[in-house]
């Protein structure tokens, strides 16, 4: 029986990546990780462990992203930040749907054919931003190679949507690296969100095996002609470690970010979603983040967050705010 027919049948239990015994109903979250050799997952360090959700804020702002039909990275991805986020009712919002067209190694999103996208979605997005009371909000997206423009332009409604139901909310977008989607850039930086995030995740020597639907340079590119076309707009990108990169790669990562003008780098821990995803290579202390996070301000950085459970989205409201004082005070 092929793999396609299979993955109608069998439901995988998300904690392990392995199928469910005796459960025929659910589609397979990852249908091209299926045959691919168990990697056993690591016992975390203590300075990792993070607690279960049970704030009541957290209970709600989950009922509201369920009333307005609306995926979060926080979910979707398996953060492990959720419950202090949403407690302070803080959702990074994914857009365009909850299926992926890439299947990177590390990342635990949907994958396979995505369906059509849903031109009511900007409204409700904006609706919930609005009843969150947000400061500041990102908004990120799986990757969408199957639409012409990359979803460049459903970003962009998005933002204007945002704008127009909650005017003091800062706008933080996460994109795609729209791949072969020409003008695709120009697209987000008419919008002007406050801050354009792309994040290269990982060493160019990895890529292969990590990132395999993307290239670095396209990466790089992306990040660089953002700046180039709006110069105000903040721009920022992230790095996973903990997948096998050496030390000197990540210095290099950071200086081809810094020629890119890039303002803020963010470091943060790999954590293995499935068994069916990229092994962890070793769980990086938190003075060897300290010192990641010094050097970065050494090579010119506005700011830089790293630790083992830094994310993109980790922090963001606050850390814009500082990213705005750092900009002021350089001039």
């Amino acid at each position: 029986m092929g793999q396609r027919a299979m993955a109608t049948r069998v439901l995988i239990d998300h904690r392990t990546g392995s199928p469910s015994p005796g459960s025929t109903l659910h589609v397979l979250r990852h249908p091209e990780k299926a045959n691919r050799p168990d990697n056993p997952i690591q016992r975390k360090p203590d300075w990792i462990r993070v607690r279960a959700p049970s704030h009541p804020i957290y209970h709600e702002t989950r009922a509201l992203m369920r009333e307005n039909r609306l995926h979060t990275v926080c979910e979707e991805a398996a953060c492990p930040n959720i419950g202090e986020c949403w407690s302070q009712r803080h959702a990074t919002m994914m857009i365009m749907g909850d299926t992926c067209t890439r299947a990177c190694a590390f990342c635990n999103v949907r994958t396979g054919v995505p369906g059509m996208l849903d031109v009511g979605e900007p409204d409700r997005v904006a609706d919930a931003i609005a009843r969150l009371g947000l400061r500041h909000v990102v908004i990120t997206s799986v990757d969408r190679d199957d639409l012409a423009d990359g979803g460049a332009a459903h970003f962009a409604a998005v933002i204007r949507a945002v704008r127009a139901a909650a005017p003091a909310t800062t706008i933080e977008v996460l994109t795609p690296d729209f791949l072969r989607k020409k003008g695709a850039a120009e697209i987000v930086a008419e919008a002007r969100p406050d801050v354009f995030n792309h994040n290269l995740e990982t060493v160019p020597r990895l890529y292969p095996t990590i990132r395999p639907g993307a290239r670095y340079y396209q990466s790089l590119r992306l990040l660089d002609r953002m700046k180039a076309l709006d110069p105000t707009i903040f721009t920022k990108s992230g790095l996973m470690v903990g997948l096998g990169e050496q030390r000197t790669e990540i210095m290099q990562v950071m200086d081809d970010l810094r020629i890119a003008d890039v303002d803020f780098i963010t470091i943060g821990q790999y954590l293995q979603p499935t068994v069916k995803h990229a092994a962890i290579d070793r769980f990086v202390t938190p003075q060897e983040f300290a010192e990641l996070a010094s050097l970065a301000h050494a090579k010119g950085f506005l700011m830089a967050s790293a630790s083992p459970l830094t994310r993109s989205s980790y922090h963001a409201d606050a850390d814009f705010a500082k990213l705005r004082d750092a900009r002021a005070a350089k001039r």
